[in-house]
């Protein structure tokens, strides 16, 4: 089915072009063991990628475990080497500049041209996990810094996404040629995102699958990144309406 897809302030018909469909890993666990079952299940009914969360704990859930995304990133892009792999978002501030970059390239050079590097500043919400661990507070302006010098030194080997969120950021993103990853957004949103360069959308499954799908490839969006795995009578829904 073709698609208009938001060129800048234009839009073209491009027939080439369909919405990549990708899985949130369940890893706020102990353990690995359903990450990894969820990233078969994904491979098997031929969804394009996997990301992880990259929290200390689940939200508002300080007392529950949560797996680092980098490991088990790296563990299943070897274990399946036809999905792309990503933090969704890897959050500035909670490792040092250098060190985040360095798990980028390390993640590539295991899975070269099958990385996103998905960045974000960060927000209030997770704000106490920061101070729970003692690391320092930062403000707005200086984690969409340190945003733009990770992208910097990663744009050149993968794609970049950015969190969505403040116009700053917003158009920090678009200063760094980045696509905007943007939460649970309406189609309306996407497209309003879309009239300035790339965008995807990532969160919780709807009702109807097939049609929010369809609505959000109108509006632009590169990506559909579902926030739980879906069964494959919605898996076939989605490349039907992609």
């Amino acid at each position: 089915m073709p698609r208009l897809v938001a060129t800048g302030r234009t839009t073209q018909r491009d027939e080439l072009v369909r919405v990549k469909l990708g899985v949130i890993l369940p890893t706020f666990s102990s353990h690995v063991t359903e990450a990894f079952e969820v990233a078969d299940e994904a491979t098997r009914l031929g969804l394009d990628g996997v990301f992880a969360y990259d929290h200390l704990w689940p939200m508002n859930s300080p007392t529950r475990p949560a797996l680092a995304p980098f490991p088990v990133l790296a563990a299943i892009a070897a274990r399946h080497e036809q999905l792309i792999v990503g933090p969704l978002v890897a959050r500035v501030g909670l490792v040092g500049t250098t060190h985040l970059v360095e798990q980028f390239l390390t993640l590539h050079a295991l899975a070269p041209g099958r990385v996103i590097a998905a960045l974000g500043t960060g927000d209030r919400l997770s704000s106490q996990e920061n101070e729970a661990y003692g690391l320092t507070t930062l403000s707005a302006l200086e984690r969409r810094q340190l945003v733009g010098e990770t992208a910097s030194a990663l744009s050149s080997t993968m794609p970049i996404w950015i969190g969505g969120g403040a116009d700053a950021t917003n158009a920090l993103a678009r200063t760094l040629h980045a696509e905007i990853n943007l939460w649970n957004a309406n189609p309306d949103q996407v497209a309003q995102t879309a009239q300035s360069g790339p965008v995807n959308w990532a969160g919780p499954l709807a009702s109807d699958v097939a049609q929010s799908l369809g609505h959000l490839r109108d509006a632009g969006a590169t990506w559909a990144v579902l926030a739980s795995m879906p069964s494959g009578e919605q898996v076939a829904k989605l490349r039907q309406a992609t």
